[in-house]
């Protein structure tokens, strides 16, 4: 069962930035397409940022300008970097294929004060 794991979240004031790892067990890592979702409470989890094997992004309106995504597929982890947060940013943030086939991790809480 292929394991993700994520990490680098916490509490930051809105304007600041915060660099997101996930980490997968799964050999076959480097031909997924790969995306960070995020989870708000109340809210469904959707995708933000995801990137092909070749290391093509594609984001969602929210975090365009703001977030990017990038991968290291030598070390199985894609990455993402959050610069100029907003409190609407705040969300517990996972990484998986998309379309997401693999088991959830446990996610990262990112919280943004105003």
């Amino acid at each position: 069962q292929v394991q993700l794991v994520e990490s680098g979240g916490g509490l930051v004031q809105a304007g600041g930035s915060l660099r997101l790892s996930c980490a997968a067990s799964e050999s076959t890592f480097s031909i997924n397409i790969m995306g960070w979702y995020r989870q708000a409470p109340g809210k469904q989890r959707q995708p933000v940022a995801t990137i092909t094997s070749g290391g093509f992004p594609n984001y969602a309106d929210s975090v365009k300008g703001r977030f990017t995504i990038s991968r290291d597929n030598a070390k199985n982890t894609v990455y993402l970097q959050m610069n100029s947060l907003k409190p609407e940013d705040t969300a517990v943030y996972y990484c998986n294929t998309i379309p997401a086939w693999w088991s959830w991790g446990q996610g990262t809480q990112v919280t943004v004060s105003s």
